[in-house]
């Protein structure tokens, strides 16, 4: 595998290919081929893709993946889209949903998954959700989803009972259940601020139960604003979350391995994650003197809550697309044989499948919570609280946020964090 780029030939022009034409006719020529990621090298997705790759090798002499990775999210989204507008993406690319990614796709510059699974017999093996995940707001799919994951609210159980406090039932108990836990001396919330995505999670979840996933589609595309009573009323949320204490002191700076370690060291009472994390969290690499104390509860709703319970923050991570220009019977073939080996190889690792064909493997040394989490994977509801920051343009969730940090440190008022970001979201969609 080469991590190496030529920018030339990865591409034919512009146009002219058919999204649909899933299964070109022509001879399986080997050669290589190239993937734009954006995930971490030592990850699950890459190290099975590399082993399926060499099988795949074994069989046609002459093929190799060519694995670009760039895991730093910024720095790949500045690399793809600046490939995509020289017309140099290779033959896969990492993408999300995102405006840009419909732009492509309305261009017939990628493939329609939807067509494609079809055709490959394995458009039923797919959890709902995972590939409801990579949909476009049309409904139309043009990513394969390579992971799936369920996002909780790990919390100590015996924080909780030194406090007295109990599992809130909607999200209006947060602040109280802060100002409790604080006054045991206990910090609250654990939280990345450092990455600043975590506390972006936090602002998706008020609109999310009040008004559904149909106010972040329109927040993006300029038919709602941060002004709108969702808007107003997750910015006025968190807002309070900040005066009651939810987060540790310092937030803004700490990274996402001392925000984990302030709640694997039973030092924070609660910790928002996905289930990437479960063999930090219910195996016994958890610390013992918190591991019988660890527990999980999903996203609170609200009074007159428009989503269900068992709808919250459910990814797939980021999608594959390909290349419309570039796709032939060798990548069709190469995908085939990939997509039918891929489940099976990842769920070994103890991850969630986004199929329902691949049983996840529960390590050895895992506690009940691991498989609790990977059972509640099969009855998750269909709609998903997506990230904003997947859906945003770059510009508007970069201040975004910036503001949301001022806000949770009382820097600035909910009034002017709704005017500053409606401005902004004005500026990038007429920009």
């Amino acid at each position: 595998m080469t991590t190496a780029l030529a920018l030339t030939g990865c591409a034919g022009g512009a146009g002219g290919a058919d999204p649909t034409d899933v299964d070109p006719e022509g001879e399986i020529e080997p050669r290589e081929i190239s993937w734009l990621l954006s995930r971490p090298a030592d990850g699950g997705v890459i190290t099975a893709m590399e082993q399926i790759a060499d099988e795949y090798a074994a069989e046609h002499a002459g093929f190799s993946l060519n694995l670009i990775t760039t895991p730093d999210r910024p720095s790949y989204i500045q690399k793809y889209e600046t490939l995509a507008a020289a017309n140099k993406l290779p033959e896969l690319f990492d993408t999300d949903a995102t405006p840009f990614a419909q732009k492509l796709a309305s261009q017939d510059r990628m493939i329609d998954v939807d067509a494609l699974l079809d055709d490959l017999g394995l458009a039923g093996e797919y959890r709902d959700a995972a590939l409801g995940y990579q949909r476009f707001d049309d409904g139309s799919l043009y990513m394969v989803p390579f992971e799936f994951q369920l996002e909780f609210f790990w919390y100590n159980t015996a924080l909780f009972e030194k406090a007295g406090v109990s599992v809130p039932a909607t999200l209006d108990d947060f602040p109280q259940l802060c100002r409790d836990l604080r006054a045991q001396g206990i910090t609250p919330i654990a939280l990345d601020g450092q990455d600043q995505w975590p506390l972006e999670r936090y602002m998706a979840y008020y609109p999310f139960r009040m008004a559904g996933p149909e106010y972040v589609q329109d927040l993006k595309n300029g038919d709602a604003s941060f002004a709108d009573p969702a808007g107003v009323a997750a910015a006025e949320w968190l807002s309070e979350l900040g005066k009651a204490g939810c987060f540790q002191e310092g937030f803004s700076s700490t990274g996402y391995a001392d925000a984990q370690g302030l709640f694997t060291s039973g030092k924070a009472a609660v910790y928002n994650i996905g289930t990437w994390e479960l063999g930090n969290l219910a195996t016994e690499a958890l610390d013992p003197g918190v591991r019988d104390d660890v527990d999980y509860f999903t996203l609170p709703t609200l009074d007159g809550a428009v989503t269900t319970d068992d709808e919250y923050v459910t990814p797939s991570g980021i999608g594959m697309a390909v290349n419309a220009q570039t796709y032939d019977p060798l990548v069709r073939d190469f995908l085939k044989f990939a997509l039918e080996r891929y489940p099976e190889i990842y769920a070994a690792t103890g991850a969630l499948s986004p199929t329902t064909t691949a049983q996840t493997t529960i390590p050895a040394d895992a506690t009940p919570l691991y498989s609790r989490a990977v059972e509640q994977a099969d009855t998750v509801g269909p709609k998903i609280a997506m990230p904003w920051d997947t859906q945003l343009d770059p510009a508007t969730n970069t201040r975004l946020q910036q503001e949301l940090t001022l806000l949770v440190q009382g820097d600035i008022t909910p009034e002017e964090f709704v005017t500053t970001m409606d401005t902004t979201l004005r500026e990038n969609i007429d920009g």
